[in-house]
């Protein structure tokens, strides 16, 4: 399933991020996966095992990702996809971050995201979110073939 572009004909300057994290064992071994859809129709996915993790620590540092390589590029208009619904209510301030671990992943996301200027949060469904499930896997699952841990 897919949903369309949000964006169709603009500049080249906006795309859409799909992000996931996962671990295996909360903490486990863990990884997030980006897919980003740019406006002028490229792909770029983005994955990284990141070791010993919970999954909420990957879906952020997923979203951390995320944001840089749209501020590196100058990417002005980014709307963020995440089947977790703790990370999209937290960023758009629906959701106090209690968590000790997650608050410093938190605020850099936020001055990422005021440094980008639009950026946009929404909450998908898993099937919505398939690509970036499928790079989180795949670096747990290169980790793991590699025994790194």
């Amino acid at each position: 399933m897919s949903q369309p572009s949000l964006f169709g004909g603009s500049s080249g300057r906006s795309a859409v991020a799909h992000i996931d994290g996962g671990s295996r064992g909360n903490p486990g071994p863990a990884a997030y996966g980006v897919h980003i859809a740019r406006a002028d129709g490229a792909i770029v996915e983005l994955k990284e095992y990141i070791g010993v993790a919970t999954n909420n620590v990957a879906e952020y540092r997923g979203l951390v990702s995320a944001l840089s390589w749209a501020r590196t590029l100058g990417i002005d208009r980014l709307h963020v996809r995440s089947d977790s619904q703790l990370l999209i209510k937290q960023m758009r301030g629906e959701y106090r971050v209690k968590h000790a671990g997650l608050i410093p992943l938190w605020q850099e996301a936020r001055v990422l995201a005021r440094q980008i200027g639009d950026v946009q949060f929404e909450h998908v469904r898993r099937e919505f979110n398939k690509d970036a499930d499928r790079l989180a896997n795949e670096a747990m699952d290169e980790a793991a073939a590699s025994n790194i841990t």
